[in-house]
């Protein structure tokens, strides 16, 4: 399924080249600058052991939510956490009497990776709207009835790739949306960094090393641009002189009909962060974002465009705060304000294409 609409973005021609980047940054967070008359929404936590755990501070700091409390079975854990600032003063619970609590509408589903599906899948049973984060497990057919059974129950699941709300990758929709690319016959994606020897061992679990860990994010938008390829190729290695067996070189090639696209990740590239990018040609121009944090773009097009020349130009973004416009969005969405913009067949598509690139060689729904 290719690229989500942006229907939210505006139609009328805008004073400011600006505008067109800084508009959709401020799509979802402007619709939650207050407080709603419907009051919050009660949502709560489970774990503190994902990478990202810690975007609660997000929730807590944004009044359409009401925090209710938090899950961590680990013992360990939950004492580590419980002076950090994201989790400072909340009520610890058990699973079972967070969703319990009379009124909870959703949670956010923050575990270590192995853990995170199943404990997606009793909120989903509980009739909850969930935002699990990334990636979604190792199981496709468990992934696929956490997602039917959601929607058998008109319940949210939101992936917590954290690229979405990007205001540039936003910009990118607009473009695509409006055909000023033209045809897609290239993409190619980075998303590396430099990972710990600790964390190198706790990664090497997955079979998928650093595409599973790091390269779905980006894995992410390339399937919203082009939709699920129809094949992958990936490429495995292990380069570090270190003896963890974590796969930490990674490339997948993705074919298409009529383009294709590669995604490259590593935990060895000390510019990671500087040098993570996304470039997207098309008969009609390219767009090229790089870093992905903190975004700047560099756009080319043959034909003029609002006010984009033809020719070729710098685009600039405001700073953004990763997961607030995902929190916005989540609250209208719970609310009936609008529909998702990554349904589920997204998401599918994403997790297919993903153990595809991990070397998984035939990932099934059916099994």
């Amino acid at each position: 399924m290719p690229f989500l609409k942006v229907d939210q973005m505006p139609s009328a021609h805008v004073a400011r080249r600006t505008f067109l980047a800084t508009a959709a940054a401020g799509l979802y967070t402007a619709t939650s600058a207050a407080a709603s008359p419907l009051g919050p929404i009660r949502i709560g936590q489970i774990g503190v052991g994902h990478a990202h755990a810690s975007k609660l501070s997000v929730y807590r700091n944004n009044p359409d939510y009401e925090v209710v409390g938090i899950v961590e079975p680990d013992e360990q854990l939950r004492k580590a956490a419980q002076e950090r600032d994201p989790y400072r003063d909340l009520k610890w619970m058990t699973r079972e009497e967070l969703l319990n609590t009379p009124g909870l509408q959703a949670v956010l589903v923050e575990t270590p990776v192995r853990d995170l599906l199943d404990h997606a899948a009793v909120c989903v049973a509980a009739g909850k709207h969930i935002h699990i984060d990334k990636p979604a497990g190792q199981s496709l057919p468990q992934f696929a009835a956490i997602l039917q059974a959601a929607e058998q129950q008109k319940l949210l699941v939101q992936m917590g790739y954290m690229y979405r709300y990007n205001p540039g990758i936003v910009l990118l929709r607009q473009l695509l949306r409006d055909n000023c690319l033209g045809q897609i016959f290239e993409v190619h994606a980075v998303m590396s960094k430099v990972v710990d020897a600790t964390d190198r061992i706790l990664l090497a679990e997955f079979p998928g090393g650093m595409m599973f860990e790091l390269g779905c994010h980006v894995l992410d938008l390339v399937v919203g641009i082009l939709g699920e390829p129809a094949d992958v190729t990936p490429y495995l290695r292990h380069s570090a002189p270190l003896n963890d067996n974590l796969n930490d070189n990674m490339l997948a090639v993705l074919e298409y009909s009529q383009a294709t696209a590669t995604v490259r990740t590593t935990a060895m590239e000390v510019d990671g962060f500087r040098r993570r990018h996304l470039t997207v040609c098309g008969t009609a121009g390219t767009f090229h974002l790089q870093p992905l944090d903190n975004p700047a773009a560099v756009l080319t097009l043959s034909a003029p465009y609002r006010d984009f020349k033809a020719g070729t130009q710098d685009v600039s973004f405001p700073r953004y705060i990763r997961y607030v416009d995902d929190a916005a969005d989540m609250a209208r969405i719970i609310r009936g304000e609008k529909k998702t913009d990554f349904p589920s067949a997204h998401d599918l598509a994403v997790q297919h294409t993903l153990l595809k690139a991990c070397g998984e060689k035939t990932p099934s729904i059916d099994q």
